[in-house]
């Protein structure tokens, strides 16, 4: 299908001025973190790193960073073991219910953050669990698991079983099969599905505030408290441009790892 030159350009200006709307804010907060004033004036008054520096030396920041590293990270161990082998499961074999399953696996995302928190709080609270660092963990995977489930499925769905028919007719075992033939094959995916999910699992704010306890405070949590402070403003625009910097670069590798899974797949 031909696209009218006068379609494609109003196509591509759209899109810039999407982009624009969501990146010329991130670029301000950037530059206000470099601001020598308190405020959130704009343009800047001034360059400095006096608000990095402050920033590294604080160790509200600091902890929130390693609280928020400790809970992305078993989130994301656990979303990738539940997710992988869910999709395997889901793919692989036929059996009553799996379409229910494949329901309730999509279920948390797809539902409001709020409806999901106060959903989680009240199990917990009803389950006599005291909320903290193993809650938060708990609530972040029940989402986190839908990102890798989704990213595994979609590529064993491009494969097949081909790949593993044959290897099996070649006289490998089901172990041999899958170290050599099928998990090469969804290594990609895994990967990306486990990086989104980290980047999901460190940006979380609503289901964190939910599911956390005294004591627990994460890096979200953290640039929230803060907000309405005002001379704390300088350290949550370097605290936000830090989450910036290590979520964006998460995200662009787990696209070019999806981009490389996707033409691996269309290849065969």
């Amino acid at each position: 299908m031909t696209i009218a030159p006068s379609a494609r350009l109003a196509l591509r200006l759209f899109t810039w001025l999407g982009l624009g709307f969501l990146y010329v804010p991130l670029v301000a907060v950037a530059a206000l973190s470099l601001n020598t004033a308190t405020s959130l004036a704009w343009p800047p008054k001034g360059l400095s790193l006096q608000w990095w520096e402050r920033a590294a030396d604080a160790t509200g920041p600091r902890d929130a960073l390693a609280t928020s590293f400790k809970v992305a990270l078993a989130a994301t161990i656990i979303a990738l073991l539940l997710g992988s082998l869910a999709a395997f499961a889901l793919t692989r074999y036929a059996f009553f219910g799996r379409s229910t399953i494949s329901l309730l696996l999509v279920l948390p995302i797809a539902l409001p953050g709020i409806v999901t928190a106060v959903a989680l709080q009240s199990s917990f609270l009803r389950l006599g669990v005291g909320l903290g660092l193993g809650t938060v963990v708990v609530a972040h995977a029940t989402f986190c698991v839908v990102i890798t489930y989704n990213n595994v499925i979609a590529r064993l769905r491009r494969t097949g079983t081909s790949f593993a028919e044959a290897s099996a007719d070649l006289g490998a075992d089901p172990w041999q099969t899958f170290r050599h033939v099928t998990f090469p094959l969804v290594r990609s995916a895994v990967a990306a599905g486990g990086l989104l999910a980290f980047a999901l699992s460190f940006d979380e704010i609503i289901v964190t505030t939910f599911t956390s306890g005294p004591g627990v405070e994460t890096l979200p949590q953290w640039i929230l408290n803060n907000f309405s402070r005002p001379n704390n403003i300088p350290l949550v625009n370097v605290v936000a441009t830090v989450v910036m910097l290590l979520s964006i670069p998460l995200a662009w590798l787990a696209q070019r790892l999806s981009d490389g899974a996707a033409a691996l797949g269309g290849g065969r």
